[in-house]
């Protein structure tokens, strides 16, 4: 098979994994990203409620709480979701008075029910958004199909180029002039859904890896407030081939 043909087959493969799971969330009266992007658009008045997910140090959930108390992002978090009891993201959290969730290795044995458990509380804290700060698990159908196009990751490269968890290692090892970060919504393929926004990064001369690192993580903690601020603001659609609208 061409490489034309594989990549037409992984295009009608993706389709067909969404088209499924909007089936699952219409079938389960889960409204998807257009529904909600509607009624924000109507009447945006109301902080967008956003639950994160998490594994690390939260230097994004930091970018966003801070531009929460900044004014800049009318969004609230609900509840943080840690993978890991180690996560410095846990103290960000309980210093901003959020409420937070940490799962035991038994429960993320079974990555379905984590999900599921996941999925739960997310509902019933009110989030109408999932944001993935450096969550560093695959997401699966419970908690796509309970928040279709409606859980949005933030990847350190300029997708579909270099996916996976080494995006800056792998460009910087590429030697490439230009990367970047994207910001998308999260799929039943890695590091492939609809492409909400992107900004590019020039890599100068002389740069190693861990300066390459602190300029991605820098456009990150602006670029992903900007994006939920959208959100907020209604102005996010995804069309019926996968593409994202602005506006």
């Amino acid at each position: 098979m061409s490489s034309n043909e594989n990549a037409v087959a992984e295009d009608a493969a993706l389709a067909e994994l969404d088209a499924a799971l909007r089936a699952t969330a219409s079938e389960t009266a889960m409204p998807d990203n257009n529904a909600i992007q509607a009624e924000r658009a109507a009447d945006p008045s109301e902080p967008l409620r956003i639950g994160v997910l998490l594994s690390g140090s939260g230097t994004n959930l930091q970018a966003l709480i801070d531009a929460i108390d900044a004014g800049t992002l009318n969004a609230c978090i609900p509840l943080v979701v840690a993978s890991r009891p180690s996560a410095y993201g846990l103290k960000r959290a309980e210093a901003a008075g959020i409420q937070t969730l940490t799962l035991s290795k038994e429960i993320y044995a079974d990555p379905i029910q984590a999900d599921e458990v996941i999925a739960h509380e997310l509902l019933a804290t009110g989030c109408q958004y999932v944001i993935m700060a450096g969550y560093m698990r695959m997401v699966h159908a419970p908690l796509l199909a309970t928040f279709p196009n409606r859980v949005v990751n933030i990847h350190p490269a300029l997708l579909p180029s270099f996916q996976g968890a080494h995006g800056i290692q792998d460009a910087f090892d590429r030697g490439v002039k230009v990367t970047g970060v994207t910001v998308h919504f999260a799929n039943a393929a890695y590091d492939m859904g609809p492409i909400i926004a992107q900004r590019a990064l020039a890599v100068e001369e002389g740069w190693d890896v861990d300066t390459l690192e602190e300029h991605i993580h820098a456009i990150e903690h602006v670029l992903y407030p900007e994006v939920v601020q959208l959100l907020a603001d209604g102005k996010v659609h995804v069309n019926e081939d996968l593409t994202v609208s602005i506006g």
